[in-house]
């Protein structure tokens, strides 16, 4: 049993004596078993190799759009040219002023598209970088963190639409909104854990990610970003069925920067929603990475 054992945890980037051997460039190495200290061990010396999955987020973006004339700027048009159309289509559905509809389905696409490429993209996210674990021994938390910080790019490219919003549909903006960025801040910190769960867990079952893309899919008409759900409220016929989307979590993620972003005033509950997912999804992907971080690199 024991020789077992160290044949586990022998391949890069799984946390055994190879990995611990060599330990990363001015780093300790990650400490290896089964408990909370190597995972931890692993988000550190993740974030402390940071130079160099901020660099390589960044060349993901560069090399998707490789010999392209607008480059990056092909995010910005691809989520303009979405949101005004499915604006221009729902405010003639719901009867809703194009002005007020827009500006909530702008912002909503530019959240949605944070969270679903968290969520999508991290269903993959060891799978994709199978020749960096194998050979390369690395905390498996650096894959994870340059996936989630392309997503921040994404999401700030987009911004450029939301500046232009701000021009044609001038929104209510206060100093207080700018808890926006505390609430993106939040986001952040819970599409780590959902993807680093997901990116386990999917790399073991390789029929999730087919499933998981399946559902975001779903969730995103479950989801208010293409409709209203105050307008629902407003309808006493729908009204009381229309609060069942309060117990879809995505919603939360999606109101607590869009309504600081549209001027909007802010549900505490929300926040608090957030900052619970946040706890127990941190709590449940930390057991996880206790008990099957090691084993990720024989997964893949």
């Amino acid at each position: 049993m024991s020789s077992s054992r160290t044949r586990e945890a022998a391949p890069a980037g799984s946390g055994g004596p190879a990995e611990s051997r060599s330990g990363g460039a001015g780093s300790a190495p990650i400490p290896t078993g089964r408990n909370f200290r190597s995972a931890f061990a692993d988000l550190r010396r993740g974030w402390d190799q940071r130079e160099l999955w901020l660099h390589l987020g960044w060349q993901d973006i560069r090399q998707r759009y490789r010999r392209s004339v607008l480059g990056p700027i092909w995010i910005t048009i691809s989520m303009a040219v979405t949101a005004i159309a499915l604006g221009i289509l729902y405010s003639g559905l719901f009867g809703i002023e194009l002005a007020t509809l827009l500006p909530h389905v702008l912002v909503g696409m530019i959240v949605w598209a944070f969270i679903s490429g968290c969520i999508t993209e991290g269903s993959e996210v060891f799978v994709a970088n199978t020749g960096l674990i194998t050979h390369l021994p690395a905390p498996i938390s650096i894959h994870v963190y340059r996936l989630v910080w392309r997503q921040t790019l994404f999401f700030a490219h987009n911004l450029i639409v939301y500046a232009v919003m701000l021009v044609a549909f001038p929104q209510p903006l206060r100093w207080t909104d700018l808890s926006a960025f505390l609430a993106m801040a939040l986001l952040i910190v819970n599409g780590t854990w959902v993807a680093l769960l997901i990116g386990i867990v999917s790399t073991r079952f390789r029929d999730l990610p087919p499933v998981t893309q399946s559902l975001v899919q779903l969730l995103f008409f479950l989801t208010p970003i293409v409709w209203m759900y105050d307008v629902l409220l407003d309808n006493p016929a729908v009204a009381e069925r229309a609060r069942l989307v309060e117990l879809n979590p995505l919603f939360h993620f999606v109101e607590i920067i869009r309504r600081p972003m549209l001027g909007q005033d802010q549900e505490w509950r929300t926040w608090i929603i957030v900052g619970g997912i946040a706890a127990v999804g941190w709590a449940v992907t930390l057991l996880v990475m206790r008990r099957y971080r090691s084993r990720v690199a024989y997964w893949v």
